[in-house]
């Protein structure tokens, strides 16, 4: 039976790099994209996650579980609070962007680098990872560099650009034990991080697409 996944956007730079993955890990699921680009634009006015905003973000993914679902995958890093709610209000099996690469971060170590472009999303996704480590009873460690002028790059279409940014922040982190690529978006710059430094790199395209079909197949 073909499963259906639908794949929930707030930015269109975060499309390309989750099809991607699709395409080389799970090519049999069918996709659906639902994206609405104001909710990365509205949430970049302001350093807190608002009510309006966390209830456009549910309402969204309500649509999106409507369409036989089989599974809720969300691409941006940025509305943490608002993904608690969809989880609490859907029976199909709902992925945060990140989880699946913090569950792979801590297990390579205690020491763990992250290198972001999406201000507004990183206290989130702090706040996500902490969970994540008191889950697996880990002590580590987690220091966060935020790339400036590297996503309005993106935006603009300028993609060498936003990797040789990340490529070249990527040095202050050599010391970590694994460095992760905070966003869907950063996956790009994948090959100029590690060519930076000596540890594992992970994004989170393909630990993404894994862990949903683990979760849909169990």
């Amino acid at each position: 039976m073909i499963q259906r996944i639908v794949l929930l956007h707030a930015t269109p730079v975060a499309v390309e790099p989750i099809q991607d993955a699709f395409r080389r890990l799970w090519p049999e699921a069918e996709i659906v994209n639902l994206l609405d680009d104001g909710l990365t634009i509205d949430r970049n006015k302001s350093t807190e996650l608002s009510q309006e905003l966390t209830d456009r973000f549910v309402r969204l993914g309500q649509y999106g579980a409507a369409m036989e679902t089989d599974g809720l995958l969300i691409t941006c890093s940025a509305f943490g609070p608002a993904i608690d709610v969809l989880e609490s209000a859907l029976t199909i099996p709902v992925l945060r962007p990140n989880e699946a690469m913090f569950r792979a971060a801590l297990e390579n170590g205690k020491r763990i680098g992250m290198l972001a472009t999406f201000a507004p999303a990183v206290v989130t996704m702090e706040a996500e990872f902490a969970t994540f480590r008191s889950y697996a009873g880990s002590d580590a460690v987690l220091e966060t560099i935020i790339v400036p002028d590297a996503i309005e790059a993106l935006r603009r279409g300028d993609a060498e650009t936003h990797n040789r940014l990340v490529g070249e922040y990527a040095s202050q982190l050599k010391h970590c034990d694994v460095i992760m690529l905070a966003h869907f978006s950063t996956s790009r710059a994948r090959a100029a991080v590690e060519a930076a430094v000596n540890v594992p790199v992970l994004a989170a395209p393909d630990a993404a697409v894994l862990r949903m079909r683990a979760l849909v197949n169990a």
